[in-house]
This record gives structure tokens, C-alpha cells and sequence, in this order.
């Protein structure tokens, strides 16, 4: 567990993230002792007649070894569940909250949601110089060992020590860089990311999004209107607008980005109605002009109206007697948009309408079409009034009485990022979480449309509140409304969100509402271990006979100074689930030997306790030698185990008919 990654960290490189994707996708470049074959590589791009690119453009700055570095490394935390919140009011809930630093949260859920999530949305700091954002790093290696890890030269180790605590462009980069290489993994094929910025490092953003997702999967560069009516503190010109950067996994894949809903003035158009319902009408002739007879003979033919009705026909008869060509007004001849085909089997669709003496044809466009209301592609300026920042603001204090978080994010606006990016049943991820408004757009838009959607938020446990020399609790600034509501921290106030705006959903849609509405989550605390417990991993001997006492306890929540009431069982039951790929709805027994309680996932058996014994042993080799267990592997939790046990469970596995892999974990 901790000792094992902390071991597996000391070896990471700059590159060894990457290697490690190069490998999944292409093993025959590697040798038996894991080193990839440059000159094989070099051979086979050659034989392609693929070129070598000599000199290229690519985004460097202080810091960027130590990022990727930092992508590669595993998790150095514990996932502390909140039994509290899990048993009981987020017990059914498919949802999640994860309380902690984001880098190792995105760590974590590399296990189990690696491909699953359709839409990534943040919000991170913009590096303005007002935002409060500095590097957090601390740098826990000696100047020798960032030495060796990059290669660098005693004033190399000062420049890239020397944004610890900054906030410039090489801080902010460093900071973002192994968060969206990790968040890049968990996109599924049709995933895409929506990223909130401003003008300071909009460019910054700009140039590590291409090169960790590609200049291929560039989407588009939205300017959103948040203020209309510009920034007061600006100087020149008054801002009126952010951005939303967007990228997709894959470009071609048709799925990524949804039209949206038409909206506001756009629904104003469908100004006719008639029994199916609200319809506007669209000219049926195409208006480009190199569309016409020469070009596209087929869709140049007549069509005939009714001069009594003005309904429209293919062919003509006693009723259908005006003819009309696809010719503009001054003569040109052009087409129609539709072939005759389709003009003869939606006939219903078609209308005519009289422009002078000369009749036009054009064809209903319906609001709702097939229980669908109609779609449009999204353009890249957004000034729909309900997502500027008074909507965010509003909805905030609805829920809290007062503005408990500055500048949140609108509702409206994190809705039509939703709807762009998902399906029904679509995992959305936040780990910029703020206010949890993004939760609170999911769970309006499945309210509104049946869907499922899941969502999961990861907020920092960032306080309200800063204690001075004398011991007093001063509020932050811009932290005093939320301090004076009772709220000690940032994700308080975000599970509080979550919780206040499911009730007023129930509340706004009693009638309409789906019978498995999931308004709820469940909760989890991402913990560094304690001073003690890593000191107690440094001088614990696998290879001895002595354990530690209560190594397990002290993985518990009250150990680890966190709420939950979680013991240290399900501390590190669960962090091992996320580990090896489960997600946090895994299906877990309980398994008895005697008085030792086990627990089984699939094929998998942890042992984590202590407490094991020969007897235990025996009856486990019994149940698998008579087929009353199909397990592939046994988990044991090495603490808990002296090597005299582990050796005799390890030979009783190794000889049985089907083999069960012993994996120790430390």
C-alpha cells in the first residue's frame, strides 16, 4: 500500500508515465528488462517512410520534468470512507464526493474509472495574482536527489525550487501539467474536457492541452459572457468575458459533443402551429449557387401546389396545378435541398406560400420533433443571460441565504456544458469542485430529462479561516460569510450544496420526478498517513518475526484525525478496491474463517486483519482444493502477518491444482 508506492515512486522518471502508455500500446519496442528499443523504433519509421521530425515547437518551462514526473508517481494517501455519510443517507447513491488534494485523488481513480468518464469540467485557478493560488509543492527531496531524478546542476535545483510558494507561469503550469495527463485517462473514447479560464494564462492552457491531448482533439476556444457589465477593477478596458477551452479523446468519434437544445430567441422562431405543433418554415430552395442544374441534376425537378390550399405535390393533377422550379427571384436556376424521393415521402412537410405572384416552397421545421426538442450546434460565444455570474451568485444564495462562495459558477452554464458532453448515463467528473455546481447541473438535468447521469466532485478540504499568533480564527478573505454560516472549509459548503439543491429539486419537480432520482452521494476523505504510521513503514522488516501493534487501527478515521467513523479495515480495504480497478459500488462479502473475517471481491480475497493462523490457513486451502472457492488471488495486508504465515500460505496456494497468486502489500 503506502510503503509499496512510496518504494515504486523513488524509481519514477520524468518519462516513466509515458513509457508506461508507450507499452500498453506497443510492446514489441521493449525488451525483456522493460527498456524501450529506440533504434527498433527509428528502423520501423523508416521502413514506413515516416520522417523523423528534426527540430519542432514545444512548450517548456521550470518545473516541467518534475510534473511529469509527478503524473507517473502512485498515490502516497489513504481513501478514508465516510461511514456516516455512506450508511445512511448516501447509501444507495451511485454519486461521489472526495475530499483532498486533487493530484492524488486523480491518482486513486486511475484504478477503477481509467475510459469511463464522458465529461470533465474545472474551473482551476487562474493565476491572476488576486485568486490566492501559489505552488503547494513542498519539494520533499534533497537538492542531491532532484540532482540525480532530473539531472540537473546546483542552479537548476534553485530555479525549479525557486517556484515553491509562486504564483508565475512556470508555478501555474507545473501545478496543471500532471493533472490533466492523469485527468486524459480517465476521458472514455467519447470523452471530452471543458476547461474555464481567463485571458492571464489562457495561451499557457492553450499549449499543454495540446500537447497532452493533441492539436487534433482541439475543439474550440468559447468566449462566455460572465459580466456583461465588464470588471470594475479592470483598467482600459472593462472584461466581459472568460473562456471555455475544449478538447475531445478522440476527434473523430461523433459522439463527444452534442448539439444542445434550442433555447431563448431561438425558439421564438417557431412562430406557426399547426396539430402536430410548433413549427417554423424554411425555404426549401438552396441558395447556393454552385448548386444548381448543371452541377446537381437531381434535386432540379418541378414541384406543384394546390393554389387553393397551398399544399404541395410531386406530380400534377386536376387539384395540383401551379408549377413551380427551384429558380430565384431574378431567374437564376438553382435546387432544391431535398431529391425527389424525399420531397415525395414528406410531402406533409411541405408548404407554399405566395412571394408577390410567384409561389415559394418551403418545409415545416418542427420544435419537437419525435419527443426531441430541435438541436443546434453550439457557437463560440455564449451570452445566454442565465449563465453570467448573477445567475451563479442568485442560486447560491437561494440555497444558503447568503453568498457563501464568491464568484461561483451558474447553473445554467455548467447545464449546457452537461448536455454537450453526455448521454443519459454518463459519468461527469469535477476535481475543481468550489461550490459543487457542477453536481447541482446534474442532478437538474436528470430531473428534467430521466437521465442517470453520476457525478464525481473532489474539492480540497481549503479553510474558511486562518489562525493568528494569539490562537484567534480570522475568516480568509473572502471567506467571511461562509465562516459566519458555520462552514470551516471549502468542501463543507460543497456537500452542503449538494444536499440543499436535491431537496429544492424534489421540492420544484414532486410530481415529474423519476422514482430512482439520485439526489444524494457518497462521501470519502483522500488522508496522508500520519507521522507515526510512516515512520512505523521505514523500520517494519517483512522479513521479520515481530509486528506492529494496531498497524490497521491506525489507518482508522479517528487515527488519522479525520471524521467518517471508518476503522482501519475500511480505510484500507477501500483504498485497495479503487487500487485494483473496483469502483466504489463493488460488491463485496464478507467471507468467515472461524472467527477471522475476510473479504471477497469477484475473485479476489483480502486479508487484511490480524489475527490469521494455521487453522485459517488449512480451511482456506480446503474450500479452494474442493471447489467451495474460485479465487485467482489472495491479497494479504503484510503488517498484519509474520513471515512464518505468509511462507505457509504461500507454499499451500503454490500447490494446489489452480493456481491462486499470493500478493503482499506494505
Amino acid at each position: 500500500m503506502i510503503g509499496d508506492n512510496q518504494k515504486f515512486n523513488k524509481t519514477i522518471k520524468p518519462n516513466s508515465a509515458f513509457l508506461r502508455q508507450l507499452k500498453d500500446k506497443l510492446p514489441e519496442f521493449f525488451t525483456k528488462d522493460n527498456q524501450f528499443n529506440l533504434n527498433k523504433f527509428k528502423l520501423e519509421l523508416q521502413n514506413n517512410n515516416v520522417d523523423e521530425l528534426k527540430d519542432g515547437y514545444q512548450l517548456n518551462f521550470i518545473g516541467k520534468n518534475y510534473a511529469r514526473r509527478q503524473a507517473g508517481e502512485m498515490p502516497t494517501t489513504v481513501v478514508v470512507p465516510d461511514e456516516k455519510q455512506n450508511s445512511e443517507a448516501g447509501k444507495n447513491s451511485q454519486n461521489l464526493f472526495l475530499t483532498g488534494d486533487n493530484l492524488e485523488v486523480l491518482r486513486h481513480l486511475q484504478g477503477a474509472y481509467t475510459n469511463k468518464v464522458d465529461v470533465i469540467y474545472i474551473d482551476p485557478p487562474y493565476n491572476t495574482g488576486n485568486d490566492g493560488f501559489v505552488y503547494p509543492d513542498s519539494f520533499e527531496y534533497s537538492d542531491d536527489k532532484l540532482k540525480e531524478m532530473f539531472g540537473l546542476d546546483d542552479d537548476q535545483v534553485e530555479r525549479l525550487k525557486s517556484i515553491q510558494g509562486n504564483a508565475s507561469h512556470s508555478a501555474w503550469l507545473t501545478f496543471m501539467y500532471p493533472r490533466l495527463v492523469l485527468s486524459k485517462k480517465l476521458l472514455s473514447d467519447k470523452g471530452a474536457i471543458f476547461i474555464s479560464i481567463d485571458d492571464n494564462e489562457v495561451t499557457n492552457l492553450r499549449n499543454i492541452c495540446d500537447e497532452i491531448y493533441g492539436e487534433d482533439n482541439f475543439v474550440a476556444q468559447v468566449s462566455v459572457q460572465l459580466n456583461p457589465r465588464g470588471r470594475n477593477l479592470d483598467i482600459f478596458v472593462a472584461k466581459t468575458i472568460e473562456y471555455v477551452l475544449i478538447y475531445v479523446k478522440n476527434y473523430s468519434n461523433p459522439l463527444s459533443i452534442n448539439p444542445v437544445e434550442k433555447t431563448g430567441k431561438m425558439v421564438s422562431e417557431y412562430n406557426k402551429e399547426d396539430d402536430i405543433g410548433k413549427y417554423r418554415e424554411i425555404g426549401l430552395r438552396n441558395r447556393n449557387q454552385a448548386f444548381n442544374p448543371e452541377t446537381r441534376p437531381n434535386l432540379y425537378y418541378p414541384l406543384f401546389v394546390n393554389p387553393k390550399t397551398g399544399m404541395v405535390s410531386i406530380e400534377q393533377d386536376s387539384s395540383y396545378t401551379d408549377e413551380v422550379w427551384p429558380d430565384a427571384p431574378d431567374g437564376t436556376k438553382t435546387c432544391w435541398t431535398w431529391m425527389k424521393e424525399k420531397s415525395k415521402k414528406q410531402k406533409n412537410l411541405l408548404i407554399a406560400g405566395k412571394s408577390g405572384n410567384e409561389w415559394r416552397i418551403y418545409r415545416k421545421d418542427y420544435l419537437v420533433k419525435n419527443g426531441k426538442k430541435a438541436t443546434t450546434l453550439v457557437k463560440t460565444l455564449w451570452t445566454d443571460r442565465e449563465i453570467n455570474n448573477d445567475y451563479g451568485k442568485k442560486s447560491i444564495k437561494q440555497l444558503f441565504g447568503s453568498n457563501v462562495m464568491t464568484f461561483p459558477k451558474s447553473p445554467g452554464l455548467m447545464k449546457k456544458i452537461i448536455e454537450m458532453g453526455s448521454q443519459k448515463d454518463s459519468i461527469i467528473l469535477d476535481f475543481f469542485a468550489g461550490s459543487s455546481t457542477t453536481a447541482d447541473a446534474v442532478m437538474q438535468l436528470n430531473a428534467e430529462d430521466g437521465g442517470h447521469r453520476k457525478f464525481i466532485m473532489v474539492q480540497l478540504p481549503e479553510k474558511t479561516y486562518h489562525t493568528n499568533k494569539d490562537g484567534k480564527k480570522i475568516p480568509t478573505k473572502g471567506g467571511k460569510a461562509a465562516y459566519d454560516a458555520g462552514f470551516k472549509s471549502i468542501d463543507e459548503i460543497s456537500r452542503e450544496r449538494i444536499r440543499r439543491a436535491a431537496k429544492k429539486i424534489k421540492e420544484d419537480n414532486e410530481l415529474t420526478l423519476p422514482k430512482d432520482f439520485d439526489g444524494s452521494f457518497k462521501h470519502y476523505r483522500v488522508v496522508k498517513p500520519t507521522k507515526q504510521i510512516l515512520e512505523d513503514i521505514d523500520d517494519f522488516d517483512p522479513s521479520g518475526t515481530d509486528l506492529f501493534a494496531n498497524m490497521v487501527d491506525s489507518f482508522s478515521s479517528s487515527e488519522l484525525n479525520v471524521d467518517g467513523n471508518a476503522t482501519g479495515e475500511q480505510t484500507i480495504l477501500t483504498t485497495w478496491l479503487v487500487q485494483d480497478g473496483y469502483s466504489f459500488e463493488a460488491n463485496m462479502k464478507i467471507f468467515d474463517f472461524g472467527e477471522y473475517k475476510a473479504h471477497i471481491v469477484d475473485h479476489r480475497l483480502y486479508l487484511i486483519n490480524e489475527g490469521w493462523n494455521q487453522d485459517d490457513t488449512k480451511e482456506l486451502l480446503n474450500q479452494l482444493g474442493t471447489h467451495q472457492l474460485d479465487l485467482q488471488s489472495v491479497v494479504v495486508f503484510g503488517y498484519s502477518f509474520n513471515i512464518a504465515e505468509l511462507r505457509e500460505l504461500e507454499i499451500g496456494l503454490k500447490q494446489l491444482d489452480s493456481h491462486v497468486n499470493l500478493i503482499r502489500r506494505y
